[in-house]
């Protein structure tokens, strides 16, 4: 489909709303997706890195312990 204009292109046959409404709301939902999985990425580093520091703790007062 060839345009003449570029208000033509984003009119899109008259659905011009619904189609950038649609392609406006994906991009939307991507980019919360996107920054939700990032959230949860520093939140799960941090957890093992905090579990981690507890086991290693753990090993050191056992260690202790036992000399």
């Amino acid at each position: 489909m060839q345009f003449e204009s570029f208000s033509e292109f984003l009119a899109m046959g008259g659905y011009g709303f619904y189609v950038w409404l649609s392609f406006g709301s994906c991009a939307l939902i991507l980019v919360g997706i996107l920054v939700s999985s990032l959230a949860d990425g520093k939140k799960l580093k941090q957890a093992v890195k905090a579990q981690m520091a507890r086991e290693a703790r753990i090993k050191k007062a056992k260690e202790e312990s036992q000399a």
